[in-house]
């Protein structure tokens, strides 16, 4: 008999990405192999883990489970599970608008998966279970990492926030912090099979320490991290403005493993929008971090989230977004058209504003980020970087004969390959030469290269036969996010 295969399709969010990560480790501690790529449905078990911030998720979804639900019909034994965000909100009606769902499960108990599978082949009838609070930190599940040489690690679930946009609390919960001792265990482990870059993350990853009653909580976890033998690279998202203190830059800058990157959401930088939103700080206090950091890190690299069009939003407004993103020059931005989030105060608050003004503002706000991404990246042109060599992000290394992989401020940087042999996970020293909005180029030869224990860790796994990886029991083996954030507007909005 030939063994059963699983997809997992992930919406929204990096916190999204980590728990499917988790989905895969337990199906494959199940018994079920990963379907091959580009499977689309033809799988005997397809999961959906959903997102719900965006107005139109529910109508992704069920036009998903539409298109599935005649290879269904002709496949006896094919399951199809609904989980995340959206299962945590629709839990009544998912079912009932696709009766050819077999289990809904939502963010607090995703460990239930197979369990709830098994029930219902056996019972064959669909299985709703959607736990109020956190059964289990998802870091103690099995974990099927998508790669080797970095990874996630969570440090908290949950948000203690009030944004009028964001529906994250309602249906994350608050927020639980894991215990530091785990946290660091978990690094060691997976520093130990060969990771060399992990990010931290959390909904609200620097107001770690709420739930235990410290407030230095996490600028002692970034220490922390700089003691740990093998670790190369810390990162970490997605922080908010509130809780961004002195003594998390001064760890920061003092810290020589955690990298010059830093993730900050602006969302607005209009004191009156910021308040209808319900964010805890002003342009100027926002401003006033973004020069703290660049006093004590002159080389960061820093990026944001930024909503456009948020209801009540004048141009007078909109200016002062424009005045906060010309004079935070950030090397990137992530904006978005401002979408009601069903459930959220900010659905149903008055002077909606109309699309056309929203897209029209909203191309503003891109060709100004565009401007200041291209001038910021040009200040990069002759200086020598170390270059981690990634897996798959440069679709066209083939063609050009280049290999790709982020500097430690993050910059995707596509260089010329070197004769000897380079893997995903080693190091690269290079120059650039050239500047795009977007990416850097380094043209000339490698200045050096690191051959790398994570580097080993992915030769060593992909010459490992691809199947399924049995049981697999205490903390999540080795792994990589992607690079960090391609964000839907979902959790990572901070």
């Amino acid at each position: 008999m030939s063994e059963k295969t699983y997809e997992v399709r992930t919406y929204g969010c990096q916190m999204n990405v980590h728990d499917s990560e988790r989905l895969s480790g337990l199906l494959e501690g199940a018994g079920y192999v990963r379907a091959p790529e580009g499977a689309d449905g033809d799988a005997d078990v397809v999961v959906f883990n959903t997102c719900a911030v965006r107005e139109n998720a529910d109508n992704k979804l069920y036009g998903n489970l539409g298109r599935l639900a005649p290879m269904k019909t002709k496949r006896p034994g094919m399951q199809i599970a609904v989980g995340g965000c959206l299962a945590q909100k629709d839990r009544d009606t998912i079912v009932k608008r696709a009766p050819w769902v077999d289990v809904v499960f939502g963010t607090h108990n995703i460990g239930k998966l197979p369990v709830l599978l098994e029930r219902a082949r056996i019972q064959e009838e669909a299985q709703v279970e959607i736990a109020e609070s956190l059964e289990a930190f998802p870091s103690t599940l099995p974990t099927r990492r998508e790669s080797a040489y970095a990874a996630w690690v969570s440090i908290s679930v949950g948000c203690n926030n009030t944004c009028t946009f964001c529906i994250v609390p309602a249906l994350r919960g608050k927020e639980k912090d894991r215990r530091t001792g785990d946290i660091l265990a978990e690094i060691e482990a997976l520093v130990a099979e060969g990771v060399s870059e992990i990010t931290l993350l959390g909904q609200n990853v620097n107001a770690y320490g709420s739930d235990i009653g410290d407030r230095e909580a996490f600028s002692k976890l970034l220490r922390a991290c700089g003691k740990i033998e093998g670790l190369e690279r810390v990162r970490f998202t997605s922080p908010h403005p509130r809780d961004f203190t002195d003594d998390v830059i001064a760890a920061m800058a003092e810290t020589p493993n955690v990298m010059p990157q830093l993730h900050m959401p602006l969302q607005s930088g209009s004191d009156t929008v910021l308040k209808a939103m319900r964010r805890s700080y002003r342009q100027e206090r926002f401003l006033g971090i973004i020069e703290k950091v660049r006093a004590a890190m002159p080389h960061a690299a820093i990026s944001t989230d930024i909503i456009v069009g948020f209801p009540g939003e004048t141009e007078e407004d909109f200016e002062q977004t424009m005045h906060t993103v010309r004079e935070a020059r950030f090397a990137q931005a992530f904006t978005f058209q401002y979408s009601k989030r069903p459930g959220t105060p900010a659905a149903t608050m008055e002077n909606q504003i109309p699309k056309d003004v929203v897209q029209e503002r909203y191309m503003r706000l891109v060709a100004l980020q565009e401007e200041i991404s291209w001038e910021e990246n040009k200040k990069q042109v002759g200086r020598t970087v170390d270059v981690m060599v990634a897996e798959g992000e440069g679709r066209k290394d083939g063609a050009t004969h280049r290999l790709s992989g982020r500097a430690p401020d993050n910059r995707l940087v596509h260089f010329t390959k070197p004769e000897e042999d380079v893997r995903p996970g080693d190091v690269v020293t290079v120059e650039i030469t050239y500047a795009a909005p977007h990416h850097l180029l380094a043209e000339g030869p490698a200045k050096a290269v690191r051959r790398t224990r994570a580097g080993d860790a992915w030769q060593k796994r992909t010459a490992e036969p691809k199947q399924g990886a049995g049981v697999l029991l205490g903390l999540p083996k080795v792994g990589v996010p992607q690079p960090l954030p391609a964000a839907t507007g979902g959790c990572s909005v901070q």
